[in-house]
């Protein structure tokens, strides 16, 4: 089980420095809120550095499947209805629908690609299309954390119901689901507070995962399931 436990912290240590490289250094550097020129003239610029991006995020949706299943497998004894629950919320946010949503990601590349056919459209047209597909982007990130954040709320309930991590994690995951779904809601519903829904999820999902990630990947677990499954 600590073995487990490690390689689902390694893991999680992986999601974080890849998904983390992604949105916080190549689309935050290159993209230009509200100017699509500028922004595809970056991307033009740098496209490894964007492609880099892409395949940021595919190797922590890839890992996260792994850390869904390991996590089922940890707190199994808990209750297997509820961890199973979870890891399909988990596995159905980012190996699913983020890694789909993806392909919005990919497909400005092929906006700004300069292939033939899209020789129809202006440059001013070709720059608008690449900026509704990183706004698409956005958006689905965003359906995809709603999903996670029911995950968090689950995986919150085995933590704290548990006796192989601290029941701080447990309240620290309840923080990190509301912080994901009150960002997911408020996007959509209420567009004026969207700049308050990210602040508040980058703080609470960023200390509850980090906090997570490394219990996981300095001390493991403290019982060995036979322990757990008695008491």
């Amino acid at each position: 089980m600590r073995t487990y436990a490690r390689v689902a912290g390694a893991l999680y240590l992986v999601i974080i420095v890849c998904a983390g490289f992604s949105e916080g250094f190549v689309r935050s550097s290159l993209i230009v809120p509200g100017d699509a020129a500028a922004t595809a003239g970056n991307i033009l610029e740098s496209p490894g550095l964007f492609r880099l991006g892409f395949a940021g995020d595919l190797i922590a949706f890839l890992a996260d499947a792994a850390v869904a299943v390991l996590l089922y497998v940890l707190l199994k004894p808990v209750s297997q209805t509820m961890s199973l629950l979870a890891a399909a919320f988990r596995l159905l946010a980012h190996p699913a629908i983020a890694a789909v949503n993806l392909l919005n990601h990919f497909g400005v590349l092929l906006i700004l690609g300069g292939s033939e056919y899209l020789t129809a459209f202006q440059p001013e047209q070709l720059n608008a299309m690449a900026m509704l597909s990183l706004e698409t982007h956005r958006y689905g990130y965003l359906i995809g954390g709603a999903f996670f954040g029911v995950h968090c709320g689950l995986l919150a309930y085995l933590v704290i119901k548990s006796r192989l991590f601290p029941s701080v994690l447990g309240v620290l995951l309840y923080a990190a689901s509301f912080g994901y779904l009150t960002e997911s809601f408020a996007f959509f519903l209420f567009p004026s507070l969207e700049a308050l829904a990210s602040s508040l999820v980058v703080v609470t999902a960023g200390i509850a995962e980090v906090s997570l990630c490394l219990w996981l990947l300095v001390k493991g677990v403290r019982e060995a399931p036979g322990e757990l499954a008695a008491g």
